[in-house]
């Protein structure tokens, strides 16, 4: 992985909304992502569902800010349908039900959003409000309990000190006023999200993991896919960092996520068969090399990487 994101170097001007952005082309694996354009993943396009969960995504998101929430919920079903492990896009999904109304359904979608991801305070905060207004107050306070175990922890000195400071006063001031009304509403550093953010928040991601900054990295990529929604380059560097943190099981989850959504992006299949190498399955990642070497007819990195790899036992840099 070090080495292909030292291949980053060209630049690119993008169609992102209706404007251009000119950003730069990150690692050659990632940027292509065997999706056939290449560039930031707003501009991602030619997926094999149905629905294009990042389209979608961005199409719901627009929607909920208009308060145009039954579009909003259409939009975000057709992403869980797509990638149902997609987590944002469940607490998207559950604040489009929260608006029309539909307060149960918006408690299991936010349920859902915890399950898959549990740090997310938003989610967490999002579930606490549903609680509340569906009067389950042993289920609230057992999420105010964890948001403020974690503000605790945190002791105003780590990166979501912030949005932990945020979702408690959110949470107190519904509690307050007995109409958490604020449940409908998105939180604001989802509000305000927009791809060409998105795709400045994926730019600063992959700077932070050239500076082994894993969990401010990880805060990156979060944003990035706040804003975007689920794209398999995202999910493929949130496959890489987790691995980095020593956690296989989640860089696992993430790379099986980027390609299911996307059979042949080649840096998720490079990155998986190095896990492979790493877990000592080396007929899996020979399997993930020959997937490579049929799609790159004429030879890629991401070929050529893994099968060092493979033949090194391991990363063959170390």
């Amino acid at each position: 992985m070090e080495r292909a994101m030292k291949r980053a170097s060209a630049t690119l001007a993008l169609v992102v909304g209706a404007g251009l952005l000119a950003a730069p082309m990150i690692a050659a694996g990632m940027g292509s992502g065997g999706s056939g354009g290449g560039g930031m993943p707003s501009g991602m396009s030619g997926m094999s569902q149905q629905y294009d969960p990042a389209q979608e995504y961005q199409r719901g998101e627009a929607a909920l800010q208009a308060g145009k929430y039954r579009d909003a919920e259409d939009a975000f079903q057709h992403v869980v349908d797509s990638t149902p492990r997609a987590a944002k896009a469940w607490l998207m999904l559950g604040m489009s039900r929260a608006g029309l109304g539909d307060e149960k359904g918006a408690e299991k979608a936010y349920e859902r959003s915890v399950k898959l991801d549990d740090s997310s305070i938003d989610a967490h905060r999002e579930l606490a409000l549903a609680y509340l207004k569906l009067k389950q107050p042993d289920k609230a306070n057992a999420e105010i309990a964890a948001l403020k175990a974690r503000a605790s922890a945190c002791n105003d000195a780590c990166p979501d000190a912030a949005d932990l400071k945020a979702a408690l006063d959110a949470i107190q001031a519904a509690t307050a006023a007995a109409t958490p009304s604020a449940a409908n509403a998105a939180p604001a550093s989802l509000s305000l999200a927009t791809p060409q953010m998105g795709d400045g928040a994926y730019v600063r991601a992959v700077s932070l993991i050239n500076e082994r900054r894993w969990d401010e990295a990880l805060a990156a990529l979060d944003k990035a896919e706040a804003a975007i929604g689920p794209h398999p380059d995202i999910l493929t560097y949130k496959g890489y960092v987790w691995r980095k943190k020593g956690d296989w099981g989640q860089a696992e989850s993430y790379y099986r996520q980027a390609l299911a959504m996307n059979p042949n992006h080649r840096g998720a299949t490079e990155y998986y068969g190095e896990l492979k190498v790493l877990e000592g399955d080396v007929a899996g990642a020979k399997a993930l090399l020959a997937r490579l070497d049929a799609a790159c007819s004429y030879g890629c990195a991401e070929a050529e990487e893994l099968r060092l790899w493979i033949d090194h036992g391991g990363d063959p840099a170390s």
